[in-house]
């Protein structure tokens, strides 16, 4: 996410959380007080967000000075500092809850990424997350994943095409959604991939006669279908990741930690999972004053 975008995000929490002022901290902390305060972690998993937690900082109060200890992406565990802030007390006070939330959010993210990822991590397939995310959050939850391992699959509505049953259904059907999708693409000047969700084998059929996706998603699959329909893709088109005709192949659909394996031997590129973002354990932590 670029500075801008981020600061118009960091304004809105900021509202959210203070508004006219944090009456609590005003009552009893003298304006001129300094102090440090520092970033506990109290779980085991990945961490995430200390750059949007630098930006948070600088964007409240510039004067503070910011001590680095860790970095995204590094394995953490109970008692770990992740870093340290040097400035007022009222502003380390006002600062804290919403750096924590961000923080929280994201590592959990970036842990649950993890996790999926290192079930797969001695084959070929990656763990792609969903727009099943927290509104407002998309980019922040996306970058999370990335730092931990996963993958991004698209952004938006903006950024790929993603033609889905619903498509589909109202296009007429898999070859009408797919050169509707291509003509769109072509008259708008898009150079958008095209993917295309399929229910079974007759579809994947008629989707690679088109000669149109650049990947097939293969929805609600069991593994046993799953492998029977990258088979019958390898025999139809190229094998080589390397072609440029290459189809890419995804799973979707219900996959959790105990069957995510077995769709990556099915020989899948990808599976996409939307509890990476959608069903999330927050990282605990913590941010306490040092005496």
């Amino acid at each position: 996410m670029d500075s801008k975008s981020l600061q118009k995000l960091i304004a809105v929490w900021f509202d959210e959380d203070i508004r006219e002022g944090d009456h609590t901290s005003l009552c009893c902390i003298p304006a001129d007080a300094m102090g440090c305060q520092q970033l506990i972690i109290k779980d085991t998993g990945i961490l995430a967000g200390v750059e949007v937690a630098k930006e948070i900082i600088r964007y409240f109060d510039p004067e503070c000075r910011f001590e680095q200890l860790l970095e995204d992406g590094a394995a953490v565990k109970p008692g770990d500092i992740a870093f340290r802030v040097y400035g007022k007390q009222l502003s380390l006070l006002q600062i804290e809850r919403t750096m924590l939330n961000i923080m929280q959010r994201m590592s959990g993210v970036a842990t649950t990424a993890h996790r999926y990822q290192s079930l797969i991590a001695d084959t070929a397939c990656h763990v792609l997350d969903t727009r099943k995310t927290t509104p407002g959050l998309r980019y922040l939850e996306k970058e999370a994943v990335k730092i931990g391992g996963g993958m991004n699959h698209r952004i938006g509505l903006f950024d790929m095409i993603l033609l889905k049953d619903n498509h589909v259904d109202f296009a007429g059907g898999i070859t009408a959604a797919l050169t509707r999708a291509r003509e769109y693409c072509k008259a708008k000047q898009k150079d958008l991939r095209i993917e295309i969700e399929t229910r079974n084998e007759d579809e994947i059929r008629e989707a690679i006669a088109t000669g149109i996706p650049n990947r097939i998603m293969l929805d609600n699959f069991t593994p046993e279908q799953t492998r029977h329909a990258v088979a019958l893709i390898r025999s139809l088109t190229t094998a080589n990741p390397a072609d440029e005709h290459y189809i890419e192949i995804e799973s979707s659909g219900g996959i959790t930690k105990d069957t995510l394996r077995d769709y990556a031997l099915a020989g899948v590129d990808f599976v996409s999972v939307g509890a990476l973002t959608h069903s999330v354990k927050s990282l605990d932590m913590s941010f306490k004053a040092v005496k």
